[in-house]
């Protein structure tokens, strides 16, 4: 737990036992831990997807636990279009999200104009607990927020579905 008794978000992730689903609505992330990779992906070299490496290791193992339990995984993307050289990159390693068990959408912003949709990326777990993910204007990651309320998570238990019934999946999603 958190100092403010919330759970972390590998608690959050550990806690599911039938769905996690992540919603994201930002063309542009600038998280500290990949800025590595997306500088070497900027300037043409390879970039690491092999989701058993080092750089994955934490990741694909949480999400390949949860996988394992029988809990859905699901990540659905609104992006504008044409999409920017992060969303490029971002589905660049998508790869990596599918070969460990989430499943993958893409719905172009255009096509999300009469959604109801929260100011911030989420992840929803078992539609009972809500983190929404918060970044500045540069698209740093600030502290999260982290929720029970039932309007909060109808919210975005219905966002998620609408974005996910009108997305693209991955493999079929052009950049």
């Amino acid at each position: 737990m958190t100092q403010n008794g919330t759970p972390s978000f590998t608690e959050l992730i550990n806690s599911a036992r039938v769905s996690a689903v992540h919603l994201e609505l930002r063309d542009h992330y600038s998280v500290a831990e990949e800025a590595s990779e997306v500088a070497k992906w900027s300037s043409g070299e390879p970039v690491d997807v092999d989701p058993d490496s080092a750089y994955w290791e934490g990741w694909s193992d949480l999400v390949r636990r949860a996988v394992a339990r029988g809990v859905s995984v699901r990540r659905a993307r609104v992006v504008s279009v044409p999409v920017t050289d992060y969303v490029r990159y971002e589905h660049h390693i998508t790869s990596v999200n599918l070969a460990i068990g989430e499943q993958v959408r893409w719905l172009p912003r255009s096509e999300a104009s009469v959604l109801a949709l929260p100011g911030n990326d989420f992840w929803l777990v078992d539609g009972r607990a809500v983190r929404f993910n918060l970044f500045d204007g540069p698209g740093a990651a600030l502290d999260p927020q982290y929720t029970d309320d039932p309007s909060a998570v109808e919210l975005c238990a219905n966002a998620f579905e609408a974005v996910w019934a009108r997305g693209v999946e991955h493999e079929k999603f052009a950049v």
